[in-house]
């Protein structure tokens, strides 16, 4: 079980090589297998893309909050705000703080939520269906998964076993086998796409964890 999603934004460095690579080659083969000319989108990821924004530090946590808040009620939390009431609201995975400059634990992130009026759940062992009809339903999704797995990063660059980065899921296009998300881990995170298997492969690291928005 994840006691924290402790992230390091991508090297900015590798942005551009690591969306081709991502994209392109790894849709190769396994990723194009699950398209489906027949499938179709869950979710909005061009309405959800507005609330995007690049973290600095390791709070990508706090920017998926603050990306979800903005979908539900149109009035994202600037950066500073956010981070102040993290640090200011008591955790329920650790003494002191939700966020002390270190990365965020899942369950505080359903706690950050609340504090913006917005009820939430935090649950493991998911399945693909499952997000698909969360999304389909008008939920708000943040995922646990591994950076270094939908960035593509070369080999003994970085863990490829935990997960230790927090995204919006903001669609699933069955019909190009592609996962939407806003990642604040990159300067391309903005509807980033990712393979369905590759993202399976980086979700599968944290027990398919979700925090989803119980309203609409």
């Amino acid at each position: 079980m994840l006691t924290g999603i402790k992230d390091r934004p991508r090297i900015a460095g590798l942005s551009t090589l690591v969306v081709v690579v991502a994209i392109g080659l790894a849709g190769v083969g396994a990723g194009l297998a699950e398209a489906d000319p027949y499938g179709q989108m869950y979710g909005n990821p061009e309405a959800a893309a507005r609330y995007w924004r690049y973290q600095h530090g390791e709070d990508c946590g706090l920017m998926a909050v603050a990306d979800v808040v903005g979908q539900l009620t149109g009035r994202e939390p600037a950066q500073v705000s956010i981070e102040l009431r993290g640090v200011f609201t008591r955790s329920e995975a650790h003494r002191g703080g939700i966020y002390r400059f270190d990365g965020t634990a899942p369950e505080d992130l359903v706690v950050l939520l609340g504090k913006y009026g917005i009820q939430s759940e935090l649950t493991t062992r998911n399945s693909m269906e499952m997000l698909e009809q969360y999304l389909v339903t008008g939920h708000k999704v943040i995922a646990g998964l591994n950076a270094e797995t939908i960035w593509n990063y070369p080999p003994g660059m970085g863990r490829r076993t935990d997960a230790d980065h927090a995204v919006v899921v903001t669609g699933v296009d069955t019909g190009t086998g592609l996962v939407h998300l806003n990642d604040s881990g990159t300067p391309n995170g903005r509807d980033e796409q990712i393979p369905i298997p590759t993202f399976l492969q980086a979700w599968a690291t944290g027990d398919n964890l979700l925090v989803v928005t119980r309203q609409t």
